[in-house]
């Protein structure tokens, strides 16, 4: 049984989700020039991403493709590297929907984290239940979840989960034990991305000086 948590830093993050322009490159950096359009992620303790300018290491950058909006490519790296870990690592759901079949639960499905993990989890073959506050309700099925729940309500409570992706800060994890079936389990994952996003310039240097 698995419960997967997804806890917030004990550290201040100063914002470490960006995307902008490549404005200079170190002299050993091959994958990137100047005028490309990327996302990054900057350095979880420093951040960085609230300046104009930011330095990115080239191992935490991605080219954007022309469809996607700054906005929208700002908004991914953190949020969304935690949903495909909780789901793949964790969860152990192949996305090419192949593998055994899990039923799982994610709670605070509307956020950062669980929008990202309610359509990761429906590629592969799974059954998800997920929660989220009723004025989202219709959004978070919108994605691709099987069952959507107020989680003011108790529907659900006699349902067993293999894996719950919990994305919620103040509830603890282990309010999901009697939730998980005779092999399942519970881990937390990164419940709430305070850190905010940012686009701007970016400076690109080598990941390895």
């Amino acid at each position: 049984m698995m419960l997967v948590v997804v806890r917030s830093p004990h550290f201040e993050m100063r914002t470490t989700d960006v995307a902008g322009e490549v404005i200079k490159v170190g002299p050993r950096v091959t994958n990137y020039k100047t005028g490309d359009k990327v996302d990054a992620m900057l350095n979880h303790p420093t951040g960085g991403g609230l300046a104009e300018y930011a330095v990115a290491k080239d191992n935490l950058i991605v080219l954007r493709p022309p469809e996607v909006s700054a906005a929208e490519g700002a908004s991914l790296p953190v949020a969304g590297l935690a949903a495909l870990q909780s789901v793949t690592e964790s969860a152990r759901v192949k996305l090419d929907g192949t593998g055994r079949h899990v039923n799982l639960l994610i709670t605070t499905a509307s956020g950062g984290v669980g929008q990202y993990a309610v359509q990761l989890a429906k590629l592969g073959n799974t059954h998800v239940t997920a929660t989220c506050g009723a004025h989202n309700l219709d959004l978070v099925k919108s994605l691709g979840a099987d069952e959507v729940l107020d989680y003011k309500t108790p529907d659900g409570v006699a349902r067993k989960y293999d894996v719950v992706i919990h994305c919620e800060m103040d509830i603890p994890g282990s309010t999901f034990e009697p939730n998980l079936s005779t092999n399942g389990k519970a881990e937390e994952a990164w419940a709430k991305i305070s850190d905010g996003h940012a686009t701007g310039k970016i400076i690109v240097e080598p990941s390895v000086l």
